[in-house]
């Protein structure tokens, strides 16, 4: 083989590594090799189910090791700097300075998430790549079975680390729990209160409670869970569908951005209007599909939906994407859910009870389990229909 060629056969395997790497989507058009890709495949679905296994049973890690905390971390920073320069009034004109700094910003931090998360992601898929030659080399008495032994081993240490980094992005368990330690606070029997129920509804919303009626800290609590199913679940499963970690770690950079950053109007004495546009552009962006991927989950696993009537109550809503799961989950139950002088989803049924905590928590738990069970075959058809 010539020198050239020699060069040409290096450089096409860099690049279908890279893409085996980053997105299995586009990969399975480029890999010939199907052993090497069905391993690549294997091991992400076995990171996908080892994820929500460290969600369930371990929890977050703690906050000094949270990806996500560095996220915010660097985030406040920013947002820090950026508010030296942001106007102190509000303005009636675009302010594009602000934009600009604003998505600049932003940028830099998620250079730096896809950096790290493709470089994981490239390396875990250059072990598992090599594992179908060791095994079939060990079969074929051309390797040693401790060759195989070491290969196991740094293939499954690979395939936990992936997973450690994947959860990192989700939150069920503990959205799961803080939901029923609200209604739990809420109950008198338990020795709760609505003054209990108002201060547990402080982790899950930035809003004013100190007004709230019981109905609405209960209102809240649903909304918040039928949200962040989207947000702390289906999004990022969603991404690392189609893009791997990397997918799936900037995009819950873009949603922590937009939690922190996406504020309409003044914002701690600051105007934050035009500085955290780009940030909550991009999030309505990438949770476009996965908000109407929940609600249609929530719906179809609460017995069946009507899709017209779930646009419009999800156009209630000044959010393009929050209306969906939140709709879905008050047609599902059967409840109206609404935030004081913005919007009333659902306005023919009742208000919440507490039965109807409960049945949010055990309806959004169907989700996740349907969604995984969904995601696994998903990625085989994917990879293997597309690389005939």
């Amino acid at each position: 083989m010539s020198t050239r060629a020699t060069a040409k056969a290096k450089q096409q395997h860099s690049l279908e590594t890279l893409l085996q790497g980053i997105n299995i989507f586009f990969a399975t058009y480029l890999i010939a090799d199907r052993e090497a890709l069905a391993a690549v495949v294997t091991a992400m679905v076995a990171a996908l189910w080892l994820a929500m296994w460290f969600d369930v049973r371990l929890g977050e890690p703690p906050s000094r090791w949270h990806p996500v905390v560095w996220m915010g971390n660097y985030l406040s920073l920013a947002a820090r700097r950026l508010s030296l320069g942001l106007r102190q009034p509000m303005v009636s004109h675009p302010d594009y300075k602000s934009f600009m700094l604003g998505a600049v910003a932003w940028s830099m931090g998620a250079a730096t998430v896809l950096a790290v998360t493709i470089g994981i992601q490239l390396a875990f898929s250059e072990i598992l790549a090599e594992a179908p030659t060791v095994f079939s080399g060990t079969l074929a008495g051309a390797a040693g079975l401790g060759a195989l032994i070491q290969m196991l081993v740094v293939v499954g240490l690979t395939n936990i680390l992936l997973a450690a980094f994947l959860k990192s992005t989700m939150a069920w368990a503990m959205l799961h729990s803080e939901v029923l330690a609200l209604e739990a606070a809420l109950n008198p029997s338990q020795g709760g209160s609505l003054a209990s129920g108002r201060e547990r509804l402080r982790w899950l919303v930035s809003r004013d409670v100190s007004e709230l009626s019981e109905a609405q800290v209960r209102e809240s609590a649903i909304e918040s869970l039928a949200e962040n199913l989207n947000d702390s679940v289906v999004a990022p499963i969603f991404w690392f569908l189609l893009f791997g970690l990397p997918g799936a770690a900037l995009y819950r950079y873009a949603n922590t951005a937009d939690s922190m950053w996406g504020y309409r109007g003044q914002y701690q004495g600051r105007n934050w209007e035009w500085a955290g546009k780009w940030a909550a552009r991009v999030d309505d962006v990438m949770s476009w599909l996965p908000a109407r991927l929940t609600a249609l989950l929530v719906l179809v696993l609460a017995g069946g939906f009507s899709l017209r009537t779930l646009r419009s109550q999800a156009a209630q809503t000044p959010s393009p994407n929050s209306g969906w799961p939140m709709a879905a989950m008050a047609m599902a139950l059967g409840v109206s859910l609404r935030k004081p002088g913005v919007y009333v989803l659902n306005q023919d049924q009742p208000t919440p009870c507490a039965a109807d905590t409960l049945r949010a928590t055990l309806l959004s738990s169907k989700v996740v389990v349907a969604l995984v069970f969904v995601v696994i075959p998903a990625i085989f058809l994917i990879a293997f229909r597309l690389s005939r």
